[in-house]
């Protein structure tokens, strides 16, 4: 049975992110001697077991980041922070730690630091020991102004992520999502920003108009979302630091589906006209528009390949919902589910290190969300159960964002793609339809 348009968009924001200024001094020392304290394993294969790791405080200036780097480390899943009752020492800013002690402890990691005042800001000074080895793998300072104290702690936990995995930390990273209150049949959605943690949350609008799909663009500098007005509903892009929006493009008919390309330059999406949509591509800077699929399906939910040249998508053109490739040109489109077990496939994603594609799944009364390669091959389920729903990609590409809804209200849960425990994402309230930004620090 053919899916309407309506319900392809089902629980499908970010207007104004607070522009931070950090300024990062220092490099890290070394890396993990000829490898890693953990080895990934991509396949699912192997569980990962978590990194011991002793936080000692940290804390300068009224501020105490020990927690706020405890946390990001142990929502991880690849860290086991150690309850600081049970340290056999105060590592101090600038001391090692007593090695031999901590090994009794089977400590593998020992964190310590200081936050002191940086002209009209703060800064954390951050040193990351190998227990094994005896000796400091990363020193790092980074500074912020005294607004945003709390980043530094994620910038830190990032510091720490790196120096034990090799691979970049998700923690200095901001969400948005649709933030939605009331009774279920009069259910307000109103575009809200967080931290990735949770904390410092920012509603973005009042719930007079239906909003829907935000996604950031490759700055986080501006945010395309789908709006539901007096008028039809429409694309638009908003400039994060201005507030000042407009509408992507004057087409005749209902666009939806919006997705920066990973250059920023255009938007890619879906425009519905005759109970059939076809994908279509704005160039933000000359204005025009280019028809990139055709007929009689619907296609929708197109995501970039991070190198720009290859989009996938979801249509119905062989009777049921599956997951296809395309040229950013429009043409080679190729089907790469098989629908195997009555099986649908949508929302698909291109993850931000390319070897990958997320996406949900129906099968057998339950909504999963899986990952693949883009050839189709190696298809993974990370969850299953009662609606889940819009994975989004961690920039480095390790994790998963989705929401669940049990009946009750969405929520949004997180999990690596190692087979780590999942992860409740605490929102104020019913949550859906996250999208997550890409690294601040690497914006400044």
């Amino acid at each position: 049975m053919r899916m309407s348009i309506a319900s392809l968009m089902h629980k499908k924001v970010r207007l104004l992110m607070v522009a931070l200024a950090i300024a990062m001094f220092g490099t890290t020392v070394s890396a993990m001697a000829q490898g890693n304290i953990i080895t990934f394993t991509y396949d699912g294969s192997t569980a990962v077991t978590p990194v011991s790791v002793a936080v000692m405080p940290i804390s300068g200036g009224g501020k105490d980041l020990s927690g706020i780097i405890t946390n990001d480390l142990s929502r991880s899943g690849l860290f086991q922070p150690i309850d600081p009752k049970a340290f056999v020492e105060q590592v101090g800013p600038n001391a090692a730690p007593n090695f031999g002690s901590w090994q009794t402890l089977n400590a593998q990691v020992v964190v310590a630091g200081q936050v002191v005042p940086s002209g009209n800001g703060l800064s954390i000074q951050v040193r990351v020991w190998d227990v094994a080895q005896g000796k400091q793998i990363a020193g790092q300072q980074f500074s912020a102004s005294a607004n945003s104290w709390r980043r530094l702690g994620h910038v830190a936990a990032d510091a720490v992520f790196k120096a034990v995995t090799g691979e970049p930390g998700p923690f200095d990273t901001r969400i948005a999502y649709i933030a939605e209150s009331g009774p279920k049949d009069k259910r307000v959605k109103r575009l809200a920003v967080m931290d990735q943690d949770g904390a410092n949350t920012v509603y973005l609008s009042r719930g007079t108009d239906l909003v829907l799909t935000p996604r950031f663009s490759p700055t986080s500098q501006e945010l395309t979302y789908l709006s539901f007005g007096d008028a039809d509903p429409r694309v638009f892009l908003t400039n994060v630091q201005t507030g000042a929006r407009q509408t992507v493009g004057n087409f005749p008919g209902m666009t939806f589906s919006p997705r920066f390309s990973p250059d920023g330059r255009k938007v890619i999406m879906s425009l519905e006209k005759d109970g059939s949509s076809t994908i279509q591509l704005m160039d933000l800077g000359s204005r025009q528009a280019t028809q990139l699929t055709n007929g009689s399906a619907i296609d929708t939910s197109p995501s970039y390949s991070p190198d720009g040249g290859r989009i996938v998508f979801e249509s119905d053109r062989g009777g049921t919902q599956q997951i296809y490739i395309m040229n950013a040109d429009g043409s080679n489109q190729q089907r790469i589910t098989t629908g195997e077990g009555g099986a649908r496939y949508s929302t698909p994603v291109w993850s931000p290190r390319s070897d990958l594609i997320a996406f949900t799944r129906q099968k057998g009364g339950k909504f999963g969300i899986g990952i693949m390669k883009p050839d189709g091959s190696g298809e993974r389920m990370i969850t299953e159960g009662f609606h889940n729903e819009g994975p989004t990609w961690a920039p480095n590409g390790l994790y998963l964002m989705w929401f669940r809804d049990l009946g009750q209200g969405p929520q949004l849960w997180q999990a690596s793609i190692f087979g780590t425990p999942e992860q409740r994402v605490p929102t104020q309230g019913f949550a859906s339809d996250p999208a997550w930004s890409a690294s601040l620090s690497k914006q400044n």
